[in-house]
């Protein structure tokens, strides 16, 4: 099951398939697919929904948790925000977040939400993420959301046919309290 969560201004929930269009439109913009390792663009149709109908079962067998990211006042979805389970009670955080939504700090605010869960409900021990150098916004965002940066990772991404650096940031359960942004 996906907890559902919830911060100041947003609302983490799991994704139903009545939220399939608007993830197509956001998710489709391409200026958010040249940023993110696996949306596609253009962003097909049916896609939507066949990703969506893989979270509860993906969450039941502790693979990943995916929320969608949501206006606390409208329930209008904005983004998505997930974890990723990998070895030794880690997973990896990925995100995105509808173009019209940016530089309002959403972002950080779920990403702080879904850190804090995935320490105090999925008893996680690191939780890693990582952006492309030419996206430094979303290293503010991990940043904010009180991780470490661990350093980049040169030519490691193959996308659309060039190579690209990453960077890396972590955050341990250990390292929540006291290193953890709210601003």
């Amino acid at each position: 099951m996906i907890p559902e969560l919830k911060t100041t201004r947003l609302r983490l929930r799991p994704f139903t398939l009545e939220d399939a269009p608007l993830v197509q439109q956001l998710a489709g913009d391409s200026r958010l697919a040249d940023t993110t390792a696996n949306v596609p663009h253009p962003y097909p149709d049916g896609v939507a929904e066949t990703w969506i109908a893989t979270h509860e079962s993906s969450a039941s067998e502790g693979k990943s948790y995916t929320w969608a990211i949501a206006s606390l006042e409208t329930d209008e979805l904005i983004g998505c925000i997930s974890l990723i389970s990998n070895r030794h009670n880690g997973a990896e955080m990925g995100y995105w977040l509808g173009v019209p939504h940016w530089n309002h700090g959403f972002m950080s605010e779920a990403a702080r939400a879904v850190i804090e869960a995935g320490f105090s409900t999925l008893r996680l021990h690191r939780v890693v993420a990582r952006h492309l150098v030419r996206n430094p916004a979303s290293g503010r965002v991990m940043q904010k959301a009180g991780m470490t940066l661990i350093g980049t990772m040169r030519d490691s991404w193959l996308k659309a046919n060039v190579f690209e650096s990453e960077v890396w940031y972590e955050i341990l359960s250990t390292d929540t309290p006291r290193t953890m942004d709210k601003s």
